[in-house]
């Protein structure tokens, strides 16, 4: 519970903040005032956007998680930053056990059932996702893609709310399926926390260069925190995905030993 009534975001950046604790955003520039507006892309120069964690209420943002409050700048300066420049994004760091599917996030299904038309997976959230068998590249009523119940979909979510059932596509919005798809039938699939999928997902990971030093390999990352590796052989592949699933408790210098104990071996 906050004291004192309500803050401005910009001075809780980096603090803990907790559900209903509520946050007064920067007077902006543009004729509405300190109301919140959402981008429909990215965030646009002086436009704050509301990110995970946040929801609009009255002249400010409601918490919905607990976690640090977290700023990220409009040019995409870090996420420590105090938030007094115009425009960026607002958002909740949380450690949830629990996915919840969040419209374009890119995620590992496991498929459970087929009915009809649609296949159910299962994404590691409160209900499963839909994935119609047209949501992949180049399929047609004629031209239907080989989908079995147990097969891996690496895709990403076009509906995701709490009203409605999450719906799943493999195609981005050009029709390519740009990456996403059946995932082979070889590989290794992991859970890790959602924080780590965060921290592997960032650009220039430390994780994934010191690995990429120790062995080649394939990596699918899911913001569900599902993690599918394949390597050249079966014991590199195990050895990578221990490695990802105890990194999160290690720090960099342990890290750093242990691949290169294994380098040496």
């Amino acid at each position: 519970m906050a004291a004192g009534g309500p803050r401005l975001a910009e001075e809780r950046v980096g603090q803990v903040v907790l559900p209903g604790d509520a946050l007064l955003l920067p007077a902006q520039p543009e004729a509405d005032g300190e109301r919140l507006r959402l981008a429909p892309i990215g965030p646009q120069k002086g436009r704050l956007v509301c990110g995970p964690g946040l929801r609009r209420g009255g002249e400010g943002l409601l918490v919905t998680k607990c976690g640090l409050l977290r700023y990220r700048g409009p040019a995409g300066q870090a996420g420590g930053g105090t938030g007094s420049g115009p425009g960026g994004t607002y958002w909740v760091d949380s450690q949830q056990k629990r996915y919840v599917p969040v419209k374009g996030d890119h995620v590992i299904g496991i498929v459970t059932a087929r009915a009809g038309d649609i296949f159910k997976l299962d994404v590691g959230g409160s209900e499963q996702a839909s994935l119609s068998y047209l949501a992949f590249e180049g399929a047609t009523k004629r031209n239907r893609p080989n989908v079995q119940v147990g097969d891996l979909v690496y895709g990403q979510f076009i509906v995701a709310n709490k009203d409605m059932e999450p719906e799943m596509v493999c195609i981005d919005s050009s029709g390519r399926a740009n990456g996403m798809g059946i995932i082979g039938q070889d590989g290794f699939l992991i859970k890790v926390s959602l924080g780590l999928i965060r921290k592997l997902l960032a650009p220039g990971c430390e994780i994934i260069q010191d690995l990429g030093q120790l062995y080649p390999f394939e990596l699918v990352l899911g913001m569900n925190g599902r993690i599918w590796v394949k390597a050249k052989t079966v014991q590199q592949t195990l050895i990578v995905a221990n490695i990802l699933d105890a990194c999160e408790h290690m720090t960099p210098g342990q890290r750093k030993q242990a691949i290169a104990r294994l380098s040496e071996s």
